[in-house]
């Protein structure tokens, strides 16, 4: 074990105990004995970073009931019982209740160890997961900017959960406007350097001497800004425009991350936990970044790669998008969040997006703006952002029936905002009955408790 992990003996005969501990102990566990249950319930909380070996015939508080606390606590927290040869039933009883295991007395010390070594290794795996869930949620805020329950943004939050927590730099793709900068904010918030420096250099911005001196600094020492392979050191370092990078660029690039397989001391610029995000605007047709860099540093920074759907192979999400948009610009404006028709609903579902959500944010705010004064429509504001999209729209390419759930799923979704999830002033908004209300909710995947 590289690490001792902690067991809590407990057991009223005092011989039993310290035997018990001082076995344990020559096995490389930390441990700590109590007299009774009551005393180590004091000391054991949900996330008691070890296991607990325990009597199950104790005066004042017994085995049984020590163990159905401890289930109350935490649930996932290993219990090895030791009974009494008449005590076999209960012990199977407490199986049931969620113990790890239990012993029959007189006990082999060998298998005392086999098993705490096997409830210890449990618990490791849960307080990991734990830990790692927490280390995610701190990335929340961010993920849950990712908004979408299409196939496409379930696939790329998956994606963004998955490489987080991986070795290897990243390539992010997609066409303009998708939210590319934004994903690569998602993955340093839940991976291993969340807590560390997060440094973008727009490499389509600078020219070839400006953009050498902003990454790898100057050539001779002196005063200023880091350079950011120095300031990300440790963290993760975001590459804007990696297909502008010009040849000489690409070259001291590739060097640098070549030095990661040297010693330490051998590293002057980068690290290897420094990880390198470099995310690609390409649109122009028959090139892709494979193309257009060397194929050294290429593969360098493709060993992931992440590709950022267009909002027109999201689906229903463009409607979710539009909601969420229109209320934080009608907050951000104070006054009343337009209302979407079911001809608008499907002219956004139709709109060929070639701006992305980018272009939909814009689209929200005019919205908003226009619907304040009282003037306009939404179906305008669409029609001169798309031309080539008739004033009338039909179910073209798509069954009427997806375009009458979508609007359907849409109104309950608003009004469960509006209302903050009270399922009776929703129903009361939209006229339905309970039961209508909670199999359209099942139907289209909305959650009460999202909304509350």
């Amino acid at each position: 074990m590289t690490k001792a992990t902690k067991i809590a003996v407990v057991d009223d005969e005092r011989d039993m105990r310290e035997s018990i501990s001082q076995w344990l102990a020559l096995s490389g566990f930390d441990t700590e004995a109590f007299e009774s249950a009551e005393a180590a319930l004091r000391a054991i909380g949900p996330d008691y970073p070890g296991i607990v070996i325990a009597d199950i015939r104790m005066p004042g508080m017994d085995g049984m009931q020590f163990l159905k606390k401890l289930m109350g606590l935490d649930s996932a927290l290993p219990v090895i019982m030791i009974t009494g040869h008449g005590d076999v039933p209960m012990a199977v009883e407490a199986m049931r209740m969620g113990a790890f295991d239990f012993l029959e007395k007189p006990f082999d010390p060998e298998r005392m160890t086999d098993l705490a070594k096997r409830a210890s290794a449990a618990r490791r795996l849960t307080l990991d997961t734990r830990a790692l869930r927490r280390d995610l949620a701190e990335g929340g805020h961010i993920m849950e900017k990712l908004i979408g329950a299409s196939p496409a943004m379930e696939r790329l939050r998956e994606d963004i959960l998955d490489l987080g927590q991986a070795d290897g730099h990243v390539l992010i793709e997609g066409e303009t406007g998708t939210g590319k900068t934004l994903v690569a904010h998602a993955l340093h918030a839940v991976g291993s350097s969340a807590g560390r420096r997060f440094v973008l250099v727009s490499c389509g911005a600078l020219d070839e001497n400006a953009l050498m001196r902003r990454l790898f600094g100057p050539d001779d020492a002196g005063a200023g800004q880091l350079p950011a392979i120095e300031e990300a050191r440790g963290g993760t370092l975001v590459l804007e425009d990696i297909e502008t990078l010009p040849d000489a660029v690409q070259a001291r690039l590739l060097s640098v991350l070549d030095e990661e397989g040297t010693p330490p001391e051998a590293r002057p610029e980068i690290r290897p936990e420094t990880r390198v995000v470099a995310i690609s605007n390409l649109q122009d047709e028959g090139e892709t970044c494979e193309t257009v860099l060397r194929p050294d540093l290429y593969y360098r920074l493709a060993a992931h790669r992440i590709v950022v759907p267009p909002l027109r192979a999201r689906g229903e999400d463009v409607l979710t998008l539009f909601a969420r948009l229109t209320e934080q610009f009608a907050e951000e404006y104070g006054c009343e969040t337009p209302q979407v028709t079911a001809q608008e609903a499907a002219q956004l579902l139709q709109a060929p997006w070639p701006g992305n959500v980018r272009q939909l944010i814009n689209l929200a705010e005019r919205a908003v703006l226009q619907a304040r004064r009282g003037q306009g429509s939404l179906a305008s504001l669409l029609m001169n952002d798309h031309e080539e999209m008739r004033p009338v729209m039909t179910a073209e390419g798509k069954p009427l029936k997806e375009y009458v759930e979508a609007f359907e799923r849409m109104l309950i979704d608003n009004a469960m905002r509006r209302h903050k999830g009270s399922v009776a002033a929703v129903m009361e908004e939209l006229s339905l009955p309970r039961r209508t209300l909670n199999e359209k909710m099942a139907k289209y995947g909305l959650q009460r408790a999202d909304y509350l």
